[in-house]
């Protein structure tokens, strides 16, 4: 039985890989809750998707089919739980995620709760059950799942003030794997909202990119576009979270009809 794979598991392997390299990992934000979309975007090439369960309509009944659809494609399923209770991590990682983004991470203690959620006895709390899809619905054992599935990510967004003011205790925390920044929100935290390409959130970003270097913690961030994501890339960031499918396929229909109007 255990020569069946974990869902998921494979396009872990390579997101790990992928954080390594000169270009990270690149990805968009879904919140269509289309499995096409989600296919599609593995089958174009991103090293992962980021189904969004926090802004996006869609539900933990249809985020199975979501996470089926990126396995299909053979791309990274990252999902963003809803902010507030544990248990979402634990049914985001039962139907499959390879990785949980958590939302409103503030301080060290916050994140302690948050990985504690995503990991199995003996390095966290998560529920035990064998029956899952990620699993393979009871056709893995439990000895092979339970140690397996420990390799899944952990990302946690430092999305304000607070936060950034408690980095250096957040990254001391054991298990994070990805600090993700919102610049938005540090745009906010720092008196000049929606100015995202501000020199001062570019220096605190950049300071924020050699602070987690030192705890061997990767940082994630938000881009709108490619050249923002570029930019981001090159100053140390290698989690890139790219706009968003309907944003994607809204600008890209818009050009060709702009195109076809000419």
């Amino acid at each position: 039985m255990d020569s069946i794979k974990i869902p998921s598991l494979e396009s872990v392997k390579r997101f790990r890989a992928g954080l390594e390299s000169e270009n990270g990992v690149f990805g968009p934000f879904m919140i269509t809750s289309d499995p096409a979309f989600v296919e599609s975007a593995g089958y174009a090439g991103y090293d992962f998707v980021l189904l969004d369960m926090e802004h996006g309509p869609g539900t933990f009944e249809n985020l199975q089919n979501l996470i089926r659809a990126a396995n299909v494609a053979d791309v990274m399923p990252v999902v963003r739980v809803p902010r507030g209770t544990d248990i979402w991590i634990d049914q985001a990682l039962d139907v499959g995620a390879g990785g949980v983004m958590i939302p409103q991470i503030d301080t060290a203690e916050q994140a302690k709760t948050a990985v504690a959620a995503a990991k199995f006895s003996p390095r966290g709390n998560r529920g035990t059950c064998r029956f899952v899809r990620s699993a393979a619905y009871g056709g893995i054992s439990g000895a092979h799942y339970f140690a397996e599935a420990q390799d899944t990510v952990v990302i946690l967004q430092a999305e304000g003030k607070k936060a950034i003011e408690n980095l250096d205790a957040i990254l001391d925390v054991e298990g994070i794997d990805i600090v993700f920044v919102g610049p938005y929100d540090l745009s906010a935290s720092l008196g000049i909202i929606g100015q995202i390409d501000h020199p001062m959130v570019m220096e605190a970003i950049a300071d924020i990119c050699k602070r987690a270097a030192k705890k061997n913690v990767k940082v994630g961030c938000f881009a709108d576009n490619v050249q923002s994501a570029r930019k981001l890339r090159d100053m140390g960031v290698k989690f890139l979270g790219y706009s968003c499918d309907t944003a994607i396929f809204q600008y890209a229909a818009a050009a060709d009809v702009a195109a076809y109007k000419k």
